[in-house]
């Protein structure tokens, strides 16, 4: 049996055969398997635990979600840039470059980190309720690229500003972050960044790290002239942990939100679709990945 399970999503937007191909040499010896539907990454995560000394994945963000939620935690899993964002291997420390990151996985380390878990979903970087899930939404909605991609981050920041205009750049608080207050929607972190904006890191909850719980980073609410301040919290990774206008909790086990009517929700820029209450929780410890020496 081959050392390695090599699963590659075919639809990513940086994924070639030419590209597989390459990967698979760096990583040697791996048997590739390609995902044919939905879900299917999560699937051959869960037929393979046990029977590889490791499992990688070529693909982007979503890819790397299912197989998360495929792993048996023990089956170390390495991760390949081969999406737009690709946020997980990169907030891992691994080169954009798909076939150099396999590469740095040849003599990779092993690692512990923790996952969330949103309503039981578990994603490895991030998840939210209210706004950010929106966007993700809406960008989905435009459907792919013609190389098999999702709108980048112009359309992103495109859809953002005229959903901000649309609601006169005035954001009310419609759920609640039980026991911390009200906000306008909230941001949940398994580690820093948050997520890029092409090459500049987003650190929407500058305290967060892989080996800690959950940090929930929820505006109280948004006005046009507190905009400025908050893109300058994200750039500089500091500040939101004091600002009155943000309920800010760190390292937490367990944080329940309960929203005014159905919101969107969103794990690893996943739609998981409409909810009224979520609950987010850290499963510590969780998985072994692969990071490079």
């Amino acid at each position: 049996m081959p050392r390695g399970l090599l699963i590659v999503n075919p639809y990513a937007s940086r994924v070639t055969d030419d590209v597989v191909e390459r990967v698979a040499c760096e990583l040697g010896d791996v048997e590739v398997r390609e995902t044919e539907r939905r879900g299917h990454g999560a699937e051959l995560a869960r037929e393979a635990s046990g029977g590889f000394a490791a499992i990688y994945v070529l693909s982007g963000d979503g890819g790397f979600n299912e197989v998360l939620n495929g792993s048996d935690g023990r089956t170390p899993l390495g991760f390949l840039p081969g999406g737009g964002a690709s946020v997980l291997a990169r907030a891992l420390g691994l080169p954009a470059d798909p076939v150099a990151a396999a590469r740095r996985l040849r003599d990779a380390r092993e690692r512990r980190i923790s996952l969330g878990r949103a309503n039981g979903r578990r994603f490895g970087f991030a998840a939210g309720v209210g706004l950010d899930a929106e966007l993700v939404r809406r960008v989905d909605a435009l459907g792919r690229t013609r190389e098999g991609g999702r709108a980048g981050n112009a359309a992103f920041a495109r859809i953002a500003l005229a959903l901000l205009a649309r609601r006169h750049f005035r954001l009310d608080p419609v759920l609640e972050v039980v026991g911390h207050g009200r906000a306008a929607f909230a941001l949940v972190a398994n580690a820093d960044p948050y997520t890029y904006a092409g090459p500049l890191p987003v650190h929407v909850a500058p305290l967060a790290r892989f080996e800690l719980g959950l940090d929930v980073v929820a505006p109280r609410g948004i006005r046009a002239r507190r905009i400025p301040r908050y893109l300058a919290y994200a750039v500089r990774g500091r500040g939101q942990e004091r600002a009155r206008d943000i309920v800010y909790v760190h390292d937490a086990d367990r944080v329940e939100v309960v929203c005014d009517h159905p919101l969107p929700l969103q794990a690893d820029g996943e739609d998981l679709g409409d909810v009224e209450q979520v609950v987010f929780e850290a499963e510590r410890d969780a998985v072994t990945v692969l990071h490079g020496a």
